[in-house]
């Protein structure tokens, strides 16, 4: 590989993982890990925390007149680490809406967490040289967060004054967009959520016979962060996903579907949806995997035995290299011993955690153990299976693209069908709650594949960066391990303060909440609904036919639209999520990823008028984009946390509000109206980029 001017060579050897870099990297886990639990308890999606991280990192450090390129580094990869094991949440809580848990108990909760996110990394850690070093993946996230660290190391030893001068303003520049995405985005929720002055959502329903149509949006500024996130390609995918949800299977279904207990019209409407066509959104999503998993089946095979080649060497990446030299700095992984070593504990770890969990199984210890067994084989070599897809799907077109739901609906089925029979041959759905606790460690299984597919989706991204800048990839696999094991700890004790604040839908934490403000955990209730019905044998299998046929449908257009070279694709995934996520959240995100599609429009033109070079008006508008649209999500996300611990206190819904339910109508169009605004200057605060490019 070419060496880059800020790519530090193998000789040189810089602070990395420090005691400083540690403890702030544990504190922006702290604040990215809590708006990652609350923004994916809320919408069902999570974002990369890379970016802000190091532009956080890199301005701390060097207020603190110290830090280097590889020390920032080290702080965004734990940041990163831990925000990305918060994808937890996809799952977990199912076992409350179930009935199973009443709350979110810290030592298991911590042990699943945990022990996946370190497997996670174990997994992928042979798969390195294959997939960063030797690989022409782009790793898009991993490029970009590189990008990052080298412009705020212009400044750093070897450098001139004025490329300090340069690299000191851009990084205080990186902080005042996430300030302002923050600030602005935490007053708004806050007079949404707290004053309650400003409505959270407006709908229309409109009648076309017996038939039901519904227009509808959210106002969230956390969901415009993540669509502008996202990007046009994607939120055009959601919104097609919505349009045949809302515009054709809810209409189709309200007007041949009797209405027996004269419910009103959107009572009815939104019961099909919950309750039929989400799991079309289901089967789309659940082929997509599939199909994804198929066409990653070499690499992932080339992967799987690149690791046992690797485990194989005694000496592992410390060892010698082909010519006999001691490898370089660049190229020392954590030894195979190493690896193997915390792999068998993490394994011990998870057979005492499913242990633990089934000890009060009305089952003989022999029962007990077949199914500890069952389930934790399972998660283990599933999990490693995918792995190597995840790592691979995103270096090829990012973490946010990584099939992370779809790889969950296929896990939770298989899972499912494997412990139905296991606890029918054991006698367990015989006994009082056996079906309740068989379904509760189908969730609790795939909550310990999810949490080894987040985090391998999420590694080999953080190591491309790590390659990229020159840093030593077995102190940066430390920093991913601490990320985990910090992250998970932090997870716990948010999900019980959302939980007990807010409840989730079909589980609230005491009688008299307000279900509209409960968390919707789009995820977990569709993964405990396909459980729930593969137990109870009620699964509505025709509407996951459909959404298995519209999902091959929608692959062959992509497909198609491939073989033609066209640059418009088809993000199947994408599609089924927009059935399945509330219209409320759905229509949000496209908004979002259409505002970040006008401002490249008009920069492309100003920049063409002007007779210029697009490049660097692109580059600092996505930068500025990405850090603006970080700052909003954080922003709302850190006041959702606040109302949670000040509902939690007072134990009122509504502690802040200065209007009462009369004041409702109102509040929507102020609150459409205020939310257009702030759109506005969102869109006009990145096209200023053409006076700072």
């Amino acid at each position: 590989m070419a060496s880059h001017p800020t790519r530090i060579p193998d000789a040189v050897s810089l602070p990395e993982l420090t005691v400083r870099g540690m403890i702030l990297g544990a504190l922006i886990t702290v604040v990215f890990t809590a708006s990652n639990v609350y923004l994916g308890l809320k919408v069902g999606l999570t974002f990369s925390s890379s970016i802000p991280a190091a532009v956080i990192s890199m301005a701390v450090l060097r207020a603190l007149r110290g830090g280097n390129i590889l020390e920032n580094n080290m702080v965004q990869t734990q940041a990163s680490a831990a925000g990305t094991l918060s994808s937890i949440i996809f799952v977990l809580p199912g076992l409350l809406m179930i009935g199973h848990w009443q709350g979110f108990p810290f030592g298991l909760t911590l042990a699943i967490c945990a022990s996946g996110g370190i497997l996670g990394v174990l997994f992928t850690i042979p798969l390195r040289r294959a997939m960063v070093v030797d690989s022409d993946l782009p790793y898009p996230e991993g490029v970009a967060a590189a990008e990052i660290l080298r412009v705020g190391s212009e400044g750093d030893e070897g450098t001139s004054s004025t490329n300090a001068k340069a690299s000191t303003g851009n990084e205080a520049s990186g902080v005042r967009e996430i300030a302002f995405g923050g600030i602005v985005s935490a007053l708004f929720a806050f007079a949404t959520a707290g004053l309650k002055i400003l409505g959270e959502s407006i709908t229309a329903w409109i009648p076309a016979g017996a038939a039901v149509f519904r227009l509808t949006t959210g106002f969230s500024l956390a969901l415009i962060g993540a669509g502008y996130l996202i990007g046009i390609v994607s939120g055009l995918a959601i919104l097609l996903g919505a349009v045949l949800t809302w515009g054709v299977a809810v209409p189709v279904l309200t007007a041949i579907t009797p209405n027996p207990d004269g419910l009103a019209m959107a009572a009815f409407a939104n019961g099909l949806w919950q309750h039929k066509v989400r799991f079309i959104g289901a089967g789309v999503i659940g082929v997509a995997a599939i199909w994804t998993l198929i066409t990653l089946a070499k690499p992932m095979v080339d992967g799987v035995k690149t690791s046992f080649a690797a485990l194989g060497k005694a000496r592992g990446a410390r060892g010698k290299s082909g010519n006999g030299q001691a490898p370089g700095r660049t190229e020392q992984d954590l030894s195979p011993y190493w690896v193997i070593g915390l792999t068998l504990l993490c394994v011990a770890v998870w057979v005492v955690t499913f242990g633990v969990f089934l000890a009060d199984a009305p089952l003989s210890f022999g029962g007990i153990a077949t199914l500890v067994i069952c389930s934790v084989v399972f998660a283990v070599v599933f999990g490693f299976l995918v792995a190597a897809a995840c790592g691979y799907m995103a270096g090829l077109v990012g973490s946010s693209a990584s099939p992370i739901s779809g790889i969950g609906i296929v896990a939770v089925v298989l899972v499912s069908l494997l412990i139905l029979s296991v606890s029918q041959a054991s006698g367990l759905l015989d006994t009082a709650g056996g079906s309740k606790l068989a379904i509760a460690l189908a969730l609790f299984t795939t909550a310990a594949v999810i949490a080894i597919a987040t985090i391998s989706n999420d590694n080999l991204q953080d190591l491309k960066t790590g390659w990229l800048v020159g840093a030593t990839p077995w102190r940066q696999q430390v920093a991913l391990l601490v990320g985990c094991v910090v992250g998970a700890a932090v997870i716990p004790p948010v999900l019980n303060l959302l939980y007990n604040a807010y409840g989730f839908t079909d589980a609230l934490p005491r009688a008299g909440m307000d279900p509209s403000q409960a968390l919707s955990a789009p995820q977990a209730i569709l993964m405990t609904a396909i459980a729930k019905g593969i137990f109870t044998h009620q699964l509505d299998w025709s509407m996951l036919g459909i959404g298995a046929v519209l999902g091959l449908a929608l692959i062959a257009i992509d497909a198609a639209l491939a073989k033609r070279g066209g640059v418009a694709r088809v993000p199947v995934i994408a599609v089924g999520i927009g059935i399945y996520l509330p219209p409320t959240i759905g229509s949000v995100l496209v908004i979002g990823a259409v505002l970040g599609w006008i401002a490249q429009r008009v920069l492309k033109a100003r920049a063409k008028a002007q007779g210029k070079d697009f490049g660097p008006y692109a580059e600092a508008a996505e930068r500025r984009g990405v850090l603006l649209a970080s700052g909003l999500i954080v922003g709302e996300s850190l006041v959702g946390v606040a109302m949670a611990m000040v509902v939690g206190f007072t134990g009122s819904d509504a502690p802040l509000a200065i209007v009462g339910s009369s004041f409702a109508p109102t509040s929507e169009w102020l609150a459409l109206l205020v939310f257009a605004g702030i759109c506005i200057v969102i869109v006009r605060r990145v096209l200023s980029t053409t006076r700072s490019a």
